[in-house]
């Protein structure tokens, strides 16, 4: 049986084209749509938003009540919104994946609260690719050793809000899991001036914006003599789109709790 999906921030470019692969996809049903209040697309039926004609499934706003008998929630928004749905989904115990980046600690720690007792995916980049190198950078990392100085780079269109970027920030985290240190105390985000040598253990993370870059992220190992980069480009958002609903059909099955899309694609 088809899982029913509902689809949080639905007029966005990622809403937008998870809306068009799911509605190509036999194991999945479009339960409903929703917007922020105020949106332009509030009204308009979800077929409307991707070139299908009318699907009988209007854009509703945020707040309003779920519809029925919704199996997951697909949310790529931004946190104040994802926390908005996941205080309606939690009592429902409907499970949710989100590709939204740029919480805080204490916005994450209320997201889990309000998802306690449901099964979530939360992950910074969906791609199946992604994820792959989220592992190959772990495991070069442990690999190589202290004696390889470790610089991240990542480039994105130029209306991306938050920097670094989630997928950074992530494989800042798993580099400095290999090294059994917190990245915290290692991260360098940019250097200007006279800012001496480099420090020992310094993660590099470093991020461009520029026009229309879907995404670009770099993992550099410098040795003396050699180096090693590990590369992913995204060509378009479909990537992220299809993880998506992997995550959406694999999250359903779940034990409550908190996964990521290594959990989904079982890279741990």
């Amino acid at each position: 049986m088809a899982k029913k999906v509902l689809v949080n921030a639905c007029a966005g470019k990622m809403g937008r084209r998870i809306l068009a692969l799911l509605l190509e996809d036999a194991d999945l049903e479009l339960a409903g749509v929703r917007e922020a209040v105020g949106h332009p697309a509030l009204g308009t039926d979800a077929g409307q938003l991707v070139g299908k004609g009318d699907l009988g499934v209007p854009v509703v706003a945020a707040g309003e009540e779920l519809p029925q008998d919704v199996d997951v929630a697909i949310d790529f928004s931004a946190p104040p919104a994802t926390l908005e749905l996941a205080k309606a989904l939690g009592p429902k115990n409907i499970p949710m994946v989100s590709g939204t980046t740029g919480f805080t600690d204490p916005e994450l720690g209320e997201l889990s609260e309000r998802l306690q007792g449901v099964a979530f995916v939360l992950a910074p980049n969906m791609s199946v690719g992604v994820n792959v190198l989220f592992k190959l950078a772990h495991d070069v990392t442990r690999i190589l050793g202290e004696d390889f100085d470790i610089e991240i780079v990542e480039a994105h269109h130029r209306f991306k809000a938050d920097a670094p970027s989630g997928t950074a920030l992530r494989l800042g985290e798993e580099v400095a899991r290999a090294r059994e240190v917190a990245l915290s105390e290692k991260a360098c985000y940019g250097r200007e001036g006279r800012c001496g040598a480099r420090s020992s253990g310094e993660v590099g993370i470093l991020a461009v914006r520029a026009g229309d870059i879907v995404g670009e992220h770099t993992v550099l190992f410098g040795g003396l003599g050699e180096r090693i980069e590990l590369v992913h480009k995204a060509h378009t958002r479909d990537n992220f789109a299809m993880g998506a609903l992997r995550a959406a059909k694999w999250v359903t099955g779940q034990p409550a709790g908190k996964y990521d899309m290594m959990d989904v694609l079982g890279l741990r």
